[in-house]
């Protein structure tokens, strides 16, 4: 299943281009379903009212309202029990309210069952504007890693032995559908994680060219980067006429290519989308927009370990993790046990660290051309012999 993830900063278009993207898709003969979560029927209306009408594409606004309630009363409902004990008084669900992040869990759930299902050979989903849509995209792997820190799994005790090791210990133990919920959710958020990072997933940005644009796909690029996503296709939205006799708007034009120039030398590939003077509505203008097919993955992102002779001789290590568009002053780096947590601006990431080099503690760091290079040493109390 191709995925496309499409973001950007707000007010950008990504909405009617990821509609443009699944029509193009479905025009070469996929079969394509593209989500939305927007609380207003935006996709519809850009696709022009009905989606259902093209042929080969499946267009899908998500309520993640019903979905978020109905999962707040079943836990309600298993923690009855312990509510019991407190006293607490029970919520009705008429009186729940949307939580902050319903969607964008939505859209992470609707990916992972589009994926199940395997209807689909494409998949486009317009994401919320970048903040969110990063924050998003990292929620399965840091839960992953809060669950296996609260409740280790290799901690568990055999169901039969907990009474009793409640009594030796003097507190009660967690019931056995406290292990039970956080293997169904681990098993669920290993299956999102799975497609976000899956060979054939990638992530389109979209911007308006010009000083705003450029400064937003600077700091995405570099948060997708941490996460270890790759972007296939930065769209340059809302392209005006090179030539204007109109003096407003032949010096916005300017500023544009000044930006679009910027963009189209760097070495990702960049596609740019023409102003069509309105907003698009329905299939005539959106493949007037002229976006194609997605065609293959380029290759996943690699952060590379190789080996380097150190000062005295021995040999080091160095990790190479791709960080484009940082700076120094923007750069942290803290160790904590087996991971390394890396600070790129306002993003943060925990990694777990590459087997040999769990044994070898950190000798440096520096950024050289967009990549962080992470130098380790062998411990000598954990690798005697300096290899």
């Amino acid at each position: 299943m191709r995925t496309l993830l499409l973001t950007g900063p707000g007010g950008s278009g990504r909405t009617t281009l990821a509609a443009a993207t699944a029509l193009a898709a479905a025009h070469a003969g996929h079969r394509v379903l593209v989500l939305s979560a927007d609380r207003t029927d935006t996709l519809g209306a850009v696709l022009g009212g009905a989606p259902d009408a093209h042929p080969g594409l499946t267009a899908r606004r998500l309520a993640p309202d019903d979905r978020a309630r109905d999962d707040l009363l079943a836990l309600q409902e298993r923690a009855a029990s312990a509510l019991d004990l407190l006293g607490a008084e029970r919520l009705d669900g008429e009186e729940l309210t949307p939580l902050p992040g319903a969607e964008e869990l939505a859209l992470l759930r609707a990916l992972r069952d589009a994926a199940r299902d395997g209807a689909h050979d494409t998949v486009v989903v317009d994401l919320p504007a970048t903040p969110k849509a990063l924050t998003a995209l990292a929620l399965p792997e840091q839960l992953r890693r809060y669950l296996r820190r609260l409740l280790p799994p290799e901690r568990q005790a055999a169901r039969a032995l907990r009474p009793m090791l409640g009594r030796l210990a003097g507190v009660p133990m967690p019931a056995a559908w406290l292990y039970e919920s956080a293997a169904r959710l681990e098993d669920e958020l290993a299956a999102v994680q799975r497609v976000i990072e899956a060979p054939t997933t990638t992530v389109r940005l979209v911007a308006e060219p010009g000083p705003a644009g450029a400064d937003a796909v600077r700091a995405a690029a570099t948060g997708l980067a941490l996460q270890g996503l790759r972007t296939d296709l930065l769209i340059a939205n809302r392209v005006l006429p090179d030539a204007s006799a109109d003096t407003w708007l032949a010096g916005l034009g300017a500023q544009q290519r000044k930006t679009l120039d910027e963009w189209e030398s760097g070495d990702g590939r960049v596609t740019a989308v023409r102003h069509l003077g309105r907003d698009p509505r329905g299939a005539d203008d959106l493949a007037a927009l002229g976006l194609t097919a997605p065609a293959a993955a380029p290759a996943p992102v690699a952060w590379p370990v190789t080996e380097a002779p150190a000062d005295d001789g021995s040999h080091a290590y160095v990790w190479h993790i791709p960080l484009p568009g940082v700076g120094r002053d923007e750069l942290g780096l803290i160790r904590r046990g087996d991971e390394l947590v890396v600070t790129a601006g306002p993003f943060r990431r925990i990694v777990t660290l590459p087997s040999a080099l769990r044994r070898c503690t950190v000798a440096g760091a520096g950024l050289r051309d967009g990549e962080l290079r992470v130098r380790f040493a062998p411990d000598p109390d954990l690798w005697p012999h300096g290899r």
